[in-house]
């Protein structure tokens, strides 16, 4: 699983439309998996969670030249995260790192610029830079709890619309969102989606969910999959059957 993570076009395999969240502390837990998924999915998403335990080392190790969703949620001052999109790309050069579109138009708009020019400083190709939206876990009261205006998919869309104009390739947002947020942004627009659960499992902590072949079949190009394939008891079979639900549900994926 060598290959650059391909860009979301027509004709693309279903199994690449599908980025494994390998959600570990432990190193070899997470080499072992990503080894023996293979070429079964399109990518790995390595989070806060192993980055916090194992620095960019660790991901490195990981990553190995597999295309990489380096999901660190950065959400801070415009200056403080610009550095540490420059930190992250530097390091660990993934295809795709996120913000939190909460943090604003400035920072973002810094968060922007840093992936360019760190990109270009360092000759490689420049990775995605895209914006979470509403987090999959928060519903239309926790909205309202923290003071943010609802209902979840007009705030979702709302800050889809603030990222684009700040120049980010795209977002992070739930399966719900995805046809207002591709009607409103356009084709070229990169939604990422996590939230997705394969018929018959749980939900887990996620309350805005949808299956991986309802989700591409809605317009999204990366479907984001976490415990249903690292915690299934055969993961490469896991994989292989949402790649065959995207491929019956959604028409192989095409839009």
């Amino acid at each position: 699983m060598t290959q650059a993570l391909r860009r979301p076009e027509a004709g693309i395999a279903p199994k690449d439309r599908i980025l494994v969240g390998i959600d570990t502390p432990d190193r070899g837990v997470a080499i072992g998996l990503a080894e023996r998924l293979g070429d079964a999915v399109g990518g790995i998403k390595l989070g806060m969670e192993f980055f916090n335990a194992q620095g960019p080392d660790g991901i490195r190790a990981v990553a190995g030249g597999r295309p990489l969703f380096l999901d660190l949620k950065y959400h801070d001052i415009p200056n403080t995260v610009a550095g540490a999109v420059r930190s992250a790309v530097a390091a660990c050069r993934p295809m795709i790192i996120n913000i939190h579109a909460a943090g604003g138009p400035a920072m973002m708009r810094a968060a922007v610029a840093a992936n360019r020019e760190t990109a270009d400083a360092e000759g490689i190709a420049r990775p995605k830079l895209i914006a979470v939206t509403v987090l999959t876990s928060l519903d239309d009261a926790d909205l309202e709890a923290v003071g943010q205006r609802g209902p979840s998919g007009e705030q979702a869309l709302r800050l889809a619309r603030l990222a684009q104009d700040a120049g980010c390739d795209g977002v992070v947002c739930s399966p719900l969102e995805i046809a207002a947020i591709r009607a409103a942004c356009g084709p070229g627009f990169a939604l990422v989606v996590p939230g997705i659960r394969p018929a018959g499992s749980g939900d887990d902590d996620q309350k805005r969910v949808t299956t991986p072949g309802r989700a591409v079949a809605a317009g999204a190009d990366w479907v984001v999959i976490g415990r249903p394939i690292p915690q299934a008891a055969d993961p490469v079979a896991a994989a292989r059957a949402i790649a065959a639900d995207i491929a019956e549900t959604a028409g192989q994926g095409d839009r």
